[in-house]
Formats: C-alpha cells, structure tokens, sequence
C-alpha cells in the first residue's frame, strides 16, 4: 500500500495508477453538494474559498454525529456524481484529489487527465470503520448546512484506492471488463 500525503502535486498525481491501493495522513477537507454549490458561487464572484483548494483532497462525506467521547460519527462516502457538475471548475482552481464512492462522468475524467487530479474510493458501507482513520474534525465554513459543512479533517491511513487517474485508467471499465464473459461463451 502506497502513503501519500497532501497537499499533493502534479509529480505525486502522475505517479498514481487506476487500482493503487493507498493510505492518506494529513488534512482532507470534507464537501457535498451545498457546499460545492457555495463554493462555486464563490469563484464565480471572484471571492476566496474557505479553504485553498490548490494540492488539495476533498471527501464527499457527511458525517453522522459523534458519540461521546468520539471525534466524529460513522464517516462513509457519499455518490461522487452528484459533486459532478461542480468538479471541473474546481479542478481548475488547483484541487488535486476527490475521495468518493462510484464513477464519475466523462466530463470529469477529461479534467482529471487535463488539471492533472486523482479520483479515489472509500469503501461504501464501511463508514465506521474509515471514522477511526479520522483523528481531529472540526467545521470551517457553511456550519448552517450541518452535516453538509466544509470540515477540515486530520486523518491517519485512510484507506482509498484509485479509481481515475491522469492517464485514463478507469478502476471501474477495468473491473467490468476483466469479468466480462466472450462474447463466443455461453
């Protein structure tokens, strides 16, 4: 399992293949569909975003609450193409890694290749278990959207693998493809 650490760059992104295994230590950022939409209004007026995105991870996820004693509650990922409308221009503006679960549209994988990002996954379903990866939460921007809030997350070893990568590769046409049964099979 390869160790990654952000901020990242383009060298770090280039070096990643469609189905590398990873464990990320450091910040991550956290942001879902209200939060992207802000954020994007917020470009759009030529005003700052809460947090710079350039090298940086954003983690579809909301979290549920924490229970005492807890720094956050079960921490799943969320469907990625919802966020897809709002990726390219982020993209753009120097975000280098999204962390998801399920594909993401042709338009994303074109800025992926183009902004030199990275797609990772999280496990669906596994959100208890990727919460212990999660050592310091805190909200830093759009508390009134609850769940939805832009966190800022401290994370040790947080398990993702990569989905899309700069070069085209595709963890998800790979997959479907290596089952595929010939067509001369019955």
């Amino acid at each position: 399992m390869l160790t990654l650490e952000p901020p990242i760059d383009d060298l770090m992104v280039e070096s990643l293949k469609a189905g590398d295994r990873i464990a990320i230590s450091g910040v991550v950022y956290t942001a879902r569909d209200a939060a992207h939409k802000r954020m994007i209004e917020a470009l759009n007026k030529g005003e700052s975003l809460p947090f710079d995105v350039a090298g940086q991870i954003i983690y579809y996820m909301g979290p549920a609450p924490a229970k005492p004693g807890e720094v956050i509650g079960s921490a799943g990922p969320t469907t990625s193409m919802r966020m897809d409308v709002y990726t390219p221009h982020l993209l753009e503006a120097g975000l280098k890694g999204m962390i998801g679960k399920g594909g993401r549209s042709d338009d994303v994988k074109r800025a992926i290749e183009k902004y030199k990002a990275v797609y990772f996954v999280a496990i669906g379903g596994a959100g208890a278990l990727i919460a212990q990866s999660i050592k310091k939460a805190e909200v830093i921007a759009y508390d009134d959207l609850g769940a939805e809030a832009v966190r800022r997350l401290q994370v040790e070893n947080l398990p993702v693998i990569v989905a899309h990568d700069v070069y085209g590769g595709d963890l998800y046409h790979e997959g479907r493809s290596k089952y595929r049964k010939p067509a001369h099979l019955p």
